[in-house]
């Protein structure tokens, strides 16, 4: 009679679904309360709330801070703090927080994407609380004395808008807008010429207002010293100028000159130059030498924290007139950041009947660096059983490419290296030891294929007869190995029965005999 087998089949198949094509996009104001709706998620995402749970949902941020939270049982995107846009994203025309909403059984993502809408939340700044121009009475009409601009952290129709004189006068007006878009100068023009025996001195205020709903204002105080000579302005090389420089640079390192000329004689024509400093910049990361011109680094800059520097010069004669100019400072990015990996979700232990494919870890890789600096490749570090496939972007997903074996190898250690294209380049290495489980895929094996037994006639029962041996290469209750006859077909009984299994012997089928048939 054929021996009677157990067969167990277990059927697996793991798979990540693909991510949503199109983010999902939402906005909200900034400064909106802790608990504001931003969105429906789970219905957007076209997942019951109940899945939320049972998927252990979570979001995920780029830059691992937590702006937004998710009500699992609603499946609605939540404020979860004050959200200061100027804070998070500058002056920027667009304000974009990007993040993840991160599944688990099965293991899915959706990008989702929330721009920050600004607010009239700031009033315009002048650098300066008074100014003072010392203005020759031989002036002519229309001359243009320059102002530092206002400036307002908020941007659009909220930045910004126009300037006016309080009280207004008739010698001077107030013009905005004469550079480009991006380059408006704010200029005191004179009107009607100066007569210091009529009037040495005046004053009035300068207020700029923004397009806010509603509007705000800032003040500055305007003092006017009006002088019998000196009728030449400084005048720089250049109305901008512009410098590079290595972010790596040291303290001190000579990033440009400015120069500016006066043709007036003596002291009124000696110039001094300073730098004019943007609104909350106390620690400027430079210097001017008020006798030369030369700009110096006053600390080593960071490109990762700001591209570019702009500021203003003022050139001052020594009867007080003045003049200004622009100064870009480009910062040139140095291969100094090493590529990031930051892993999302990671599987182990794989069961040894794993399918390929199989998704085994999710992450993502960056680099704070730009261009090839910061341009990253993965590769996988001599380990045929895993392979990467891109998932989104700068995610990857690790995954299986062959049949797991556990009694073959029961662990995994795989290595994923992300190196960036810098000189010399930069890379990182993330580690995932992958345990292989045990599945019941190997039947008991006897050592040997056939016994021969003998036993005397007539022998009374329980008498000792021979023993056999048989493994099973799986662990645990799974190669654990039970003993039992099978009857010859036509018998009514077996003449013989397992009665004890000795364990230290590996697992020795003893048979007694019972007595004939």
């Amino acid at each position: 009679m054929a021996l009677a087998r157990q067969v167990l089949c277990v059927c697996a198949l793991l798979s990540l679904p693909l991510a949503r094509a199109e983010p999902i996009r939402y906005s909200v104001a900034e400064e909106a309360e802790s608990g504001s709706l931003v969105g429906k998620l789970a219905e957007d995402a076209g997942l019951p709330p109940a899945q939320l749970s049972a998927r252990r949902a979570r979001l995920v941020s780029e830059d691992g801070r937590q702006h937004f939270r998710l009500e699992r049982a609603s499946g609605r995107l939540l404020v979860a703090g004050r959200l200061d846009r100027e804070q998070l994203c500058g002056q920027s025309a667009t304000c974009m927080l990007p993040l993840e909403l991160l599944l688990s059984s099965p293991l899915q993502f959706f990008r989702v994407e929330v721009t920050l809408e600004d607010i009239n939340d700031h009033s315009p700044v002048f650098p300066e609380k008074r100014v003072t121009f010392k203005i020759p009475e031989t002036s002519e009409s229309g001359s243009h004395f320059p102002l530092e601009e206002a400036q307002d952290l908020d941007i659009g129709s909220n930045s910004v808008l126009e300037y006016s004189i309080f009280p207004e006068n008739e010698y001077f007006n107030v013009s905005y807008g004469s550079g480009t878009e991006d380059d408006k100068y704010v200029e005191l023009i004179l009107e009607k010429p100066l007569d210091r025996e009529v009037q040495a001195e005046m004053g009035f205020s300068v207020i700029a207002v923004d397009g806010g709903s509603p509007p705000r204002s800032g003040t500055i105080e305007i003092s006017i010293i009006v002088l019998d000579v000196n009728d030449n302005v400084p005048k720089f090389t250049q109305e901008r100028y512009v410098g590079k420089v290595l972010e790596n640079m040291p303290e001190g390192s000579v990033v440009l000159t400015v120069l500016a000329t006066d043709p007036d004689a003596g002291v009124n024509g000696d110039i001094s130059y300073q730098l004019s400093q943007a609104v909350g910049q106390s620690d400027s990361a430079f210097v001017i030498d008020a006798i030369t011109g030369e700009i110096k680094l006053t600390k080593p800059l960071d490109f990762e924290e700001a591209e570019t520097h702009e500021f203003r010069v003022r050139a001052r004669d020594g009867g007080g007139l003045s003049a200004m100019c622009k100064v870009l400072v480009e910062v040139v990015d140095v291969n100094d950041n090493a590529p990031e990996v930051v892993v999302s979700s990671f599987s182990s232990p794989l069961p040894e009947n794993t399918v390929p494919g199989t998704v085994v870890a999710l992450f993502s890789v960056r680099d704070r660096d730009s261009g090839a600096n910061g341009k990253i490749s993965c590769a996988l570090e001599d380990e045929l059983s895993f392979s990467l496939r891109a998932a989104y972007k700068n995610y990857y997903e690790l995954v299986t490419v062959s049949a797991l074996d556990r009694e073959e190898r029961p662990q995994y250690i795989v290595s994923v290296t992300a190196a960036d294209a810098g000189w010399p380049p930069l890379s990182t290495t993330q580690t995932f030891t992958v345990e292989i489980s045990d599945v019941n895929d190997n039947a008991p094996v006897f050592n040997q294929s056939s016994y021969t037994m003998y036993v005397r006639e007539n022998s009374a029962a329980a008498v000792f007869v021979g023993a056999v041996s048989a493994a099973d290469a799986d662990v645990g209750l799974n190669g654990k190995v039970s003993y039992s006859l099978a009857a010859e077909q036509g018998a009514e009984r077996p003449w013989c029965s397992c009665l004890s299994v000795d364990s230290e012997k590996g697992h020795v089928f003893v048979l007694f005999l019972m007595g004939f048939g």
